[in-house]
């Protein structure tokens, strides 16, 4: 299956990143690729939220589960860990993607989101993440999130944020066919 850039925002000292337009029928699966994900503000989490068709607030309700694995760069630390506190149930937050994530010009995140077909209006929407990031305390983070959106309307529009201060970040947005 090829991939299709759509579209890529730049986020530079932006408090989110969205995309608008460009998702529809065309494709059943849209993947989004982040890049140099740097908050303003450290430790903040990396996280989004959708729009159904003519809904607006990035606030559609999400089951969701997220887990991570750790490595100290002084070479200890280790943990691989369920995140309960990061989990939705039945719940209307934006959907964290990789957290912790630091400040310094060389701390940063980068990872993948996949869409599941946005446009169907039978079926809820799923996804998946995987993110890496430099975590603000001198640790590596591998994280996983998956879900989905309680919704049977489409999806036309994404948010990206992060939860406190702003960002800067590319992210690019695929179609896959």
């Amino acid at each position: 299956m090829a991939m299709t850039l759509i579209t890529t925002n730049t986020a530079t000292n932006a408090a989110t990143s969205s995309f608008t337009s460009g998702i529809d029928s065309t494709y059943k699966l849209y993947v989004f690729k982040y890049y140099d994900v740097n908050p303003a503000t450290d430790g903040q989490l990396f996280q989004f939220q959708v729009n159904a068709d003519g809904e607006s607030g990035y606030n559609e309700v999400a089951t969701t589960t997220f887990f991570k694995a750790e490595h100290a760069e002084a070479d200890g630390g280790d943990v691989l860990g369920y995140q309960t506190n990061e989990d939705h149930a039945q719940a209307t937050a934006h959907v964290t993607l990789t957290r912790n994530i630091g400040s310094g010009s060389d701390e940063s995140a980068a990872g993948t989101l996949w869409l599941f077909n946005p446009s169907n209006t039978t079926y809820v929407k799923h996804f998946y993440g995987r993110a890496v990031n430099y975590y603000h305390t001198n640790i590596v983070i591998d994280s996983f999130s998956a879900g989905y959106f309680n919704i049977t309307g489409a999806i036309t529009s994404v948010n990206f944020q992060v939860p406190s201060g702003n960002m800067d970040a590319v992210i690019k947005m695929y179609g896959v066919g």
